[in-house]
């Protein structure tokens, strides 16, 4: 099962991620970005973000679903554990061959980065996991596009977008989703 990504539906989900000061061009001179908000992530703000993303999301008690480049997301959050968890299926897996499982865990270690492959009830996920009360706007934000990214990459390059270590993805290319998403945060 392997995914087809067009190059514009790349392009646009790759526009989250750049690490670092991102500086806007306004006619020509630089600007700074806007503060991010370091106060410790709250119910209310991830949902804040979350509907900034796609405003028809949906929540049921902690947990969110919406939709993103096509992708069915899953957010769940336990305010009590202090975890957050971006999901997004895959596939069954059942279906996964043995080669792509190395795969998988190959990508998890060098170009997966924050994202992950994860296989839960029968189920094969992209999913980036993180501690709530720490988690910046900016963190939710990038690791929902690289959670995105290893979902489209599946069957292919196996990246989050941001850096590939010995890839020869663009990065161009898939930082785009990454910088649009970054411009949501508050």
């Amino acid at each position: 099962m392997k995914l087809s990504i067009s190059v514009a539906r790349w392009t646009w989900l790759a526009l989250i991620l750049v690490a670092g000061v991102v500086v806007a061009q306004d006619e020509g001179r630089e600007t700074a970005p806007p503060a991010i908000n370091t106060d410790p992530m709250t119910a209310e703000r991830l949902g804040e973000l979350i509907v900034r993303v796609d405003e028809n999301a949906q929540s049921e008690g902690s947990t969110w679903a919406f939709t993103l480049v096509d992708l069915k997301v899953f957010v769940v959050y336990d305010m009590v554990a202090d975890r957050m968890r971006i999901l997004i299926p895959i596939g069954p897996a059942e279906d996964v061959p043995q080669e792509e499982l190395l795969r998988m865990m190959q990508a998890n270690f060098d170009s997966a980065l924050d994202a992950r492959y994860a296989i839960a009830n029968g189920q094969l996920w992209g999913a980036f996991i993180h501690p709530l009360s720490e988690l910046s706007d900016d963190e939710f934000l990038v690791g929902l596009a690289e959670t995105a990214n290893v979902v489209l990459s599946y069957g292919t390059s196996y990246s989050s977008g941001l850096f590939t270590f010995g890839g020869g993805d663009s990065a161009e290319m898939q930082r785009k989703l990454i910088e649009e998403l970054r411009k949501k945060r508050t």
